[in-house]
């Protein structure tokens, strides 16, 4: 009976990390890019189609890219990473009715204090390098979620590595 519990309450624990409607607005209505009640992008049938509408944030997620990866410790954007910002400046430039919210995260190390810090200097420095690219500062915002939103939970350097990121989050209309 104690493993069942444990399990339950592993199980509640992983799905509360998940949060569909941590923007408002809804769970998976599409207000900022995201999929809605049907599974698909706004404007689209389906994701599939919906990437291949170069006005899309499905196009936008899985053409341009939306995010870049940090070195350990660091904020400091990599070659690979100006590249993938420098297409999001254009894409956000050829697309003026959008605007972004900048996702900083880190690593499982560290403690939270230290990895919310780390995580508004990676969202920061890759808002910076968008607006010196031309994008208005006015179209995008900033958030750090430190080590609270992992996109892999492991001790590895591999899911380490993955986590230390930037995700550029594309929204339809005004900053809230």
């Amino acid at each position: 009976m104690k493993k069942i519990g444990t399990a339950l309450a592993l199980i509640l624990a992983v799905s509360a990390c998940t949060n569909a409607d941590r923007f408002g607005g809804g769970a998976n209505d599409g207000a900022l890019g995201g999929p809605g009640a049907n599974g698909a992008y706004p404007g689209s049938e389906t994701i599939g189609q919906g990437a291949l509408d170069p006005a899309s944030p499905a196009y936008f997620k899985q053409t341009v890219g939306d995010r870049v990866l940090f070195a350990v410790d660091q904020s400091t954007l990599s070659e690979d990473g100006r590249a993938t910002l420098a297409g999001q400046a254009l894409w956000l430039s050829r697309n003026p009715e959008y605007t972004a919210i900048i996702e900083g995260h880190a690593d499982e190390q560290g403690t939270r204090e230290y990895n919310i810090a780390l995580g508004a200097r990676r969202a920061s420095a890759a808002r910076d390098y968008l607006v010196s690219q031309g994008v208005s500062a006015g179209r995008l915002r900033t958030v750090s979620y430190g080590k609270e939103r992992p996109i892999e939970v492991c001790s590895t350097e591999a899911c380490y590595s993955k986590n230390r990121r930037a995700v550029t989050v594309i929204a339809a209309g005004g900053l809230s």
